[in-house]
C-alpha cells in the first residue's frame, strides 16, 4: 500500500510507485519531489524489514549509500563559500601530513572529482578501523598515489568520504557528521545523518540485495584500476548493523529519507534558498557544479562528468537527464538530484538493492517518466 500525498498534477507518480510494488521490483521505499520551493510529491510504501512484515512509515530512514557523496559535496561547497577552503589549493595546505609520499600537489579539486589517485587503501584495514575514522586517515596521509594524480578519473567509492570529510574537520573543527547535522539538516528541518544515533534505530529500514547488485564491484576488481576493491569486502547488508550506522563513513553510510533529500536538492535547484533559509549562494553553488572532469571513468568505462563532488548529467538520474542536472546516485537504486532549469529536486530511496548500476533502473525510470510528464 502506498501512503503520502501528491499535488493533483503529479498523481501519476503514485500510480508509478504502486506499479513498482505490484511488479515486485520494490520491497520498500519512498519518492519525493520539490518544485519551485514547495513539496509536490511525498510517497512511501512497502515494507522495511527483511521478514516483509513491518510497513514503511512516513519517518522511515534508509542507508542511501553514495547519495551521501552529494551532501558531502554541499558541505565542502559551503566551506569554500566561507573562505575556509579553496578548490584550487593543495590538500596539504589544510592537512600538512597529507603531503607525504608525493601527494604535496594534489588539490582539493582533484580529491572532489575522483582524480587524486587514492581510489583504495594499499593495506588491509578492518571494519572496526574503518568505522573509527582515524586509522583510515593515517593510511591515506601516508600512502603513495596508485597512479599520477590528474592523469585519469577513477571513482573513489569509499576514500572520497574520508578525504573530503577530513578536509571539513581540518578547517572547521567539526566532523562531517556534526557539520551536516548543524549546518544542513537542522536549518532545513530534514533528516540526514552521518553517524546515526542509537535513538533513531527504530526508524531504519533493513537492506537486502540481489547478486546482480554486486556487478559493479566485480567489474571494478577486474579492471586496470582495482585498488578500491583490494583489501576491502563490500557488503550490501553491513548497514543492518549498529556499528555501521553509528560510524561516520560519508562516502556510503548516510541515512535519510526521500522527503529530506528532495528538499535539500529542491533548495539547490532554487538557488540555495528554501523556507527563507539561504543554504548556499548561487555563485558558490555554480562553482561547485562546474565541470572538473568530462570523459570516461578509467575503471568502469562509463561516461562520467564530475563537478566538485557532484555527478553532473548522470545516466542514473533517469531518462530525462540533462547537462544541468546535478546530484548523486547510490548503490542499488537510491538517487537524489536537482534540475535547476525546472526548479526541481527529486529523490528516490529503496531498501531493495538491484543490479541496475548502468543507470537503467526501471523503478527510477517509471517514476521519472511520471514526474516529467507532469511538467510537460
Amino acid at each position: 500500500m502506498t501512503e503520502g500525498t501528491t499535488a493533483p498534477r503529479f498523481a501519476a507518480v503514485r500510480d508509478a510507485f504502486e506499479q513498482n510494488l505490484a511488479d515486485g521490483l520494490e520491497h520498500g521505499g519512498a519518492v519525493a519531489v520539490w518544485l519551485d520551493g514547495q513539496p509536490v510529491v511525498d510517497l512511501w510504501g512497502g515494507t522495511r524489514d527483511l521478514a516483509d512484515r513491518v510497513p514503511w512509515q512516513r519517518d522511515t530512514l534508509v542507508n542511501v549509500w553514495s547519495v551521501g557523496k552529494g551532501v558531502v559535496a554541499l558541505a565542502v561547497a559551503m566551506l569554500v563559500e566561507r573562505g575556509k577552503l579553496d578548490y584550487a589549493a593543495p590538500v596539504a595546505q589544510y592537512w600538512p601530513e597529507f603531503a607525504a609520499n608525493g601527494k604535496q600537489d594534489i588539490t582539493v579539486d582533484q580529491v572532489m572529482s575522483h582524480q587524486a589517485g587514492l581510489d583504495g587503501l594499499p593495506v588491509p584495514v578492518s571494519e572496526e578501523q574503518r568505522q573509527a575514522w582515524y586509522p583510515v586517515i593515517e593510511v591515506l596521509q601516508a600512502m603513495k598515489p596508485h597512479w599520477p594524480p590528474g592523469s585519469v578519473c577513477v571513482y573513489h567509492p569509499e576514500t572520497y568520504g574520508y578525504l573530503a570529510g577530513e578536509l571539513v574537520r581540518r578547517v572547521d573543527g567539526r566532523s562531517i557528521g556534526r557539520f551536516v547535522a548543524q549546518e544542513i539538516a537542522e536549518p532545513l528541518a530534514v533528516s540526514f545523518f552521518f553517524g546515526l544515533p542509537e535513538s533513531q534505530d527504530h526508524r531504519v529500514a533493513q537492506l537486502s540485495a540481489s547478486d546482480e547488485a554486486y556487478d559493479w564491484v566485480r567489474q571494478g576488481a577486474a579492471s586496470a584500476y582495482p585498488h578500491a576493491y583490494r583489501n576491502r569486502e563490500f557488503s550490501a547488508t553491513a548497514p543492518n548493523e549498529r556499528g555501521w550506522r553509528a560510524a561516520e563513513m560519508p562516502a556510503g553510510n548516510g541515512h535519510s529519507d526521500a522527503r529530506s533529500l528532495a528538499k535539500i536538492y529542491g533548495a539547490l535547484a532554487a538557488g540555495g534558498i528554501v523556507d527563507g533559509h539561504q543554504l548556499i549562494g548561487r555563485r558558490a553553488l555554480a562553482r561547485a557544479v562546474a565541470e572538473r572532469f568530462h570523459g570516461v571513468d578509467a575503471s568502469s568505462g562509463a561516461p562520467t562528468i564530475f563537478g566538485a563532488g557532484f555527478r553532473i548529467g548522470a545516466i542514473g538520474f533517469g531518462p530525462h537527464v540533462g547537462d544541468g542536472h546535478f546530484g548523486h546516485t547510490g548503490w542499488g537504486g537510491s538517487v537524489a538530484f536537482a534540475d535547476p532549469a525546472r526548479g526541481l529536486g527529486f529523490a528516490y530511496v529503496t531498501n531493495r538493492m538491484l543490479g541496475f548500476d548502468n543507470g537503467v533502473d526501471p523503478r527510477r525510470a517509471r517514476l521519472l517518466d511520471a514526474v516529467y510528464a507532469a511538467l510537460a
